[in-house]
């Protein structure tokens, strides 16, 4: 296990950089992925249900990407880009953000709209619970999801997520807060 320093010397258990699982590849997001996670990002329907709602502009996808690597350093986790592992293709991003004001550690997953339906995200979703709880010495996590994302809602309840008390105002608008348990 990997391990660092964190506030008043403590050590602190990482996440790997890179997991993999039957399909997938899970690692750091690099410079190569910016056309495609842009384009992801452009995509209207894919973003509707994230952050404030609406598409990113090819720099806002950049600094987004810039800001998911920041959170690797800073805490020793994050997101991870996701890529099909027989093509090496980037399907989209899975993983964790916990910056300060939070409402807590979540878990959170964007796939590209050519990607829904394949199972990708609950098997990018279960690697990482895999490594929160394992690795991470975690004993919950939260997702936050918009009310009318509906193929977020039926993945957390199949990854066994209990529905909580919902954030009336949160990036926005309303979220539900889904939690995770090991």
């Amino acid at each position: 296990m990997r391990t660092r320093t964190g506030f008043m010397g403590a050590r602190l258990a990482e996440a790997p950089p890179i997991l993999s699982t039957p399909r997938l590849k899970l690692r750091q997001f690099r410079g190569a992925d910016w056309d495609a996670y842009a384009a992801m990002c452009a995509d209207p329907e894919v973003m509707r249900h994230i952050g404030a709602g609406g598409p990113l502009s090819r720099d806002d996808a950049w600094r987004s990407m810039a800001g998911m690597l920041g959170h690797w350093t800073l805490r020793g986790y994050g997101m991870w880009a996701v890529e099909e592992r027989d093509t090496g293709r980037l399907v989209g991003r899975a993983g964790f953000i916990d910056p300060p004001g939070w409402p807590g550690f979540e878990l959170g997953w964007l796939l590209g709209r050519e990607h829904w339906g394949r199972g990708y995200a609950r098997e990018a979703a279960q690697a990482a619970l895999f490594v929160a709880f394992r690795i991470l010495g975690r004993e919950s996590a939260i997702s936050l999801i918009r009310p009318a994302n509906e193929r977020s809602l039926r993945l957390a309840e199949a990854l066994g997520a209990i529905q909580s008390e919902p954030l009336d105002a949160f990036m926005g608008g309303p979220v539900q807060v889904w939690r995770h348990a090991c």
